[in-house]
């Protein structure tokens, strides 16, 4: 009898455990090294055949590539194997459950206004095994020190003055912050997640920064991430000086919303993320321990 499962188990310890790298080109002069799957001699002769009815003789063509993943995907969904077996042949496994992407945004002006305070507070709860956004915490802050915005961070971010006034405080913000990571199973010593944000701002200055002049503390899982800037770098081989804007181009990617908008620069940083892991890129925690 034809057992799905027995496909699923094949080509999963073959993504573990058999690997080519490959490089690809693309338009901005950055290479990309991702592993090809090479294991088809590990398959029984019965496995394969069934295998290649399936997907056809894309089966170990190079993953990474939207659109063969989208195919490969909806190949399998009608042959009963579901979405965790078509991440599978998309990408190989992550090392965590869950990317948490986060993106500040904060009071500003020219010259700079110290100390500079919260005002935007958006994570959002990325799948680590399909890279797709499972959960999204979203809120405005309002500011204590400055709490009167001004027209150059109105400009920027696109936060105005009403979206912020009666806002909680930052205190009350990380709390409710703690009370979703608790209901989304992200305190579980078992579940393995980590923060992600467009380089080491976020968690490494600002948050900080900011709690030790509040005198709040700042929760353990805010003290490790990944930045995106540095994975991209790994993937590609060059640094995105422009942040977002380079890494989108670099992957022929369309840009989301708009710029220093907090919600909207995390949903950029998930759908890069989600195109260097269909690359074959695997994510790994870039900032030192505190």
């Amino acid at each position: 009898m034809w057992r799905p499962g027995l496909l699923m188990s094949a080509l999963k310890t073959s993504y573990k455990r058999n690997y080519l790298m490959w490089v690809k080109s693309d338009a901005s002069g950055c290479s990309m090294l991702a592993p090809l799957q090479t294991g088809a001699a590990r398959f029984s002769s019965y496995l394969l055949s069934r295998a290649r009815k399936v997907l056809g003789s894309h089966l170990f063509s190079p993953c990474g590539v939207p659109e063969f993943c989208s195919i490969s995907t909806r190949k399998l969904a009608a042959h009963g194997f579901g979405a965790s077996m078509a991440a599978m042949v998309s990408f190989p496994p992550q090392r965590y459950h869950y990317f948490l992407v986060l993106d500040f945004e904060a009071t500003c002006d020219k010259p700079q206004i110290q100390p500079q305070e919260i005002i935007e507070f958006p994570i959002l709860k990325l799948n680590g095994r399909t890279m797709e956004i499972e959960s999204t915490f979203h809120m405005y802050v309002q500011p204590v020190i400055h709490p009167q915005l001004t027209p150059f961070c109105t400009e920027l971010t696109g936060i105005i003055q009403a979206m912020v006034d009666g806002q909680p405080s930052l205190q009350q913000v990380l709390e409710r912050v703690d009370e979703w990571m608790a209901k989304e199973g992200l305190l579980d010593p078992n579940v393995k997640s980590i923060f992600v944000t467009c380089g080491d701002w976020d968690l490494k200055i600002m948050l900080p920064g900011q709690c030790q002049y509040l005198g709040l503390p700042v929760a353990d899982y805010f003290k490790q991430w990944i930045n995106l800037k540095k994975a991209y770098s790994f993937a590609m081989g060059c640094w995105p000086k422009n942040g977002l804007l380079d890494m989108n181009k670099g992957l022929s990617l369309q840009h989301i919303g708009r710029p220093h908008s907090g919600i909207d620069d995390c949903k950029n940083i998930a759908n890069i993320m989600k195109t260097l892991a269909y690359r074959g890129f695997i994510f790994k925690q870039t900032s030192k321990p505190f």
